[in-house]
């Protein structure tokens, strides 16, 4: 047999797995978009390895096929997988499907030393337990309408964990290596933690430590590796799923769905009318459907002697044959329901109808990825979305949600690292930024006088939540302070018992103002500031400082300046401390000085004195202007 030549960016890939574990044995990921040879990289992976390493992946179509690639280099495999009715494992080179092998732990007691798990987007964190009490709350009919493999995948979310943990037992050092196209999960956001390009996808703990190797989509299809999508959305007839709610797992329950497309058989109607009518010359075209009785009816409006329809409920062998049918062109309309995202190869597809809604990012990308393949005589491949999903194929948005629809990704260069940031912010309409919603740097930077070169994220936070006790900075979501452990006051529970004391005033201030209050005799700059806190309501606050008296400074810096200096060091580009030292100077910081979201007072004798001021609040109580 014929042995693959690796394109550029597979070479690429391959030699960043070595670099990456010549080095270290942290976990590692490679993403690459849907049809650009992931199993050919695999392949070159396992023929370079000394000993043995164990393939995985979540179905059998997938297990056959890095299989097959593999043994283009004219050696031979073995095949784990009890839907191919094969438990090999005495080859250097195991390609298993991961339901198999974690029933049958037991005949993984070899040394490995490579894990390499393909769609490693399904690798979650779950707890042993996690699956049951997932599946406790999903009724029957959403059962029905879930696929086998999705059932196998939702049932068993730690068997990735039970083999790697067993393989580790048996090899504390064996190395994990993910690929996919699509490296998040709905509810998790990015599977990994760092990427390579000196960066941090998330604080908290993933299934994969690094990002070792990206490819864009765009550069494939540039190349010609890919076909370009020409995605079109529906004008005439579509859904409107805007009135559902998402279940505990992010997605849309079948029952729900079932409910609103009862009411719109017409709009299905005209919507499989269109397909068919846009589909005249194409050659080949799937139809995603959003439950089992829509597909049902979907596929009663299309031409019977054309047309197929797999469900999870469909018998495996029936299955196989529809799918060979339709890549031998004899069927030209598949329609499915949450099957064919993964695992399935039929590059003369040219034309994919979306008719189901999603939350997941990965999902819609997987679904289109299905026509992406290169065909002889395909042009492109039409993609209509006929359920309003709103995802960006090439920058899909992943971690933050988008906070107000006036958001945009904004650049914001850290002024301790240099980093250039990507958050959510709005900009005025000259394009200059207004403010920005990052808490912290993103940046990855070394860490001094270690042996080993390891990075750690930057330390610089844009947003914080001081501590009463040492002053160190925190997120504004903790509950202990990560310099001196003492317990951070709940920002909630600070307004909750001041809504109880009969003596406490709390403003939900909606802005500030700063006035200059002269002594008699007072040198110029070194009188009274008085700064008034404002209610949207009306109602106000006020404390003033004497800019005469050095520990009066040092207690207004103490509250603003840390934060003044985190807000003129992003438009500067500058790290240094700034201090305000005089009152002049502090009236002309009036526009940029920190505003608190809420001011605690507590009733004295003749006055209000403020106890707590609360910035960059993120809780349960409205803050001002907020829509309630």
């Amino acid at each position: 047999m014929a042995v693959f030549q690796l394109r550029d960016y597979q070479q690429e890939a391959v030699a960043a797995v070595l670099k990456h574990f010549r080095k270290t044995n942290e976990s590692a990921v490679i993403v690459l978009p849907t049809g650009s040879g992931k199993s050919l990289v695999i392949a070159e992976l396992a023929r370079l390895a000394k000993r043995k390493i164990l393939v995985l992946t979540h179905v059998k179509e997938l297990v056959e096929q890095n299989h097959q690639k593999y043994e283009t280099y004219g050696v031979t495999a073995g095949i784990y997988s009890a839907g191919l009715k094969l438990k090999e494992t005495q080859h250097q080179v195991t390609f298993a499907s991961i339901q198999s092998a974690a029933r049958n732990l037991h005949d993984f007691s070899e040394p490995y030393s490579l894990i390499i798990i393909d769609e490693c987007h399904r690798v979650n964190l779950a707890s042993p337990d996690t699956s049951k009490d997932e599946l406790k709350g999903t009724s029957k009919a959403e059962l029905k309408d879930k696929s086998k493999d999705e059932l196998k995948d939702e049932s068993s979310t730690n068997q990735y964990q039970q083999i790697i943990e067993k393989l580790m037992q048996v090899n504390p050092e064996v190395k994990l290596l993910g690929l996919t196209a699509t490296p998040y999960r709905l509810g998790m956001g990015w599977i990994y933690q760092k990427h390579y390009r000196g960066f941090i996808r998330s604080e908290q703990k993933r299934p994969f430590d690094r990002c070792i190797y990206e490819l864009p989509l765009r550069y494939l299809i540039k190349r010609k590796y890919l076909t370009e999508p020409n995605l079109v959305d529906a004008t005439i007839e579509h859904y409107d799923f805007s009135s559902l709610r998402e279940n505990a797992s992010g997605e849309y329950s079948s029952t729900d769905m079932n409910h609103l497309l009862h009411k719109n058989h017409r709009v299905t109607q005209g919507i499989i009318e269109q397909v068919i009518e846009l589909g005249h010359e194409r050659q080949g075209i799937m139809i995603f459907a959003a439950t089992v009785e829509h597909a049902k009816e979907i596929f009663s409006y299309l031409p019977a002697t054309l047309s197929a329809l797999i469900t999870g409920a469909t018998d495996s062998t029936e299955r196989d044959n529809l799918i060979k049918a339709f890549k031998r062109k004899e069927i030209k309309y598949l329609v499915n329901v949450s099957v064919l995202t993964t695992g399935f190869d039929a590059p003369h597809v040219d034309m994919i109808a979306i008719l189901r809604p999603t939350q997941s990012v990965s999902l819609y990308q997987q679904i289109i990825g299905r026509g992406l393949r290169l065909s002889e005589n395909k042009k492109d491949c039409l993609v209509i979305d006929y359920t309003g999903n709103d995802f960006d194929l090439y920058h899909p948005e992943v971690g933050e949600k988008k906070p107000n629809s006036n958001s945009q990704p904004v650049q914001v260069v850290c002024p301790s690292c240099e980093f250039p940031n990507i958050f959510w912010g709005t900009c005025d309409d000259d394009g200059y930024l207004v403010e920005h919603y990052g808490r912290r740097c993103q940046g990855l930077v070394a860490e001094p006088s270690e042996e080993q070169a390891k990075e750690r994220q930057c330390d610089y936070r844009f947003v914080f939540k001081e501590c009463p006790h040492c002053g160190g900075e925190n997120d504004i979501a903790a509950r202990t302070c990560l310099q001196c452990f003492e317990v951070l006051v709940d920002p909630d529970d600070m307004l909750k018992k001041a809504l109880q004391l009969k003596d406490a005033k709390i403003i939900r201030c909606s802005g500030m103002s700063l006035d200059e209050v002269s002594d008699k005799g007072a040198d110029k700059g070194a009188g009274k500031l008085k700064i008034t806190y404002h209610d949207e309501e009306g109602a106000e606050l006020n404390e003033s400082f004497d800019f005469s008296k050095p520990n009066q400074v040092k207690a207004f810096n103490d509250i603003f300046a840390k934060r003044l200096s985190v807000k003129i060091g992003v438009q500067l580009g500058s790290t240094e401390s700034f201090e305000v030292g005089n009152l002049q100077q502090a009236l002309q910081l009036a526009n940029v000085l920190p505003c608190p979201d809420f001011v605690i007072a507590r009733k004295q004798k003749y006055y209000w004195r403020i106890k707590n001021r609360i910035f960059d609040y993120q809780g349960h109580y409205r803050k001002a202007n907020e829509l309630k």
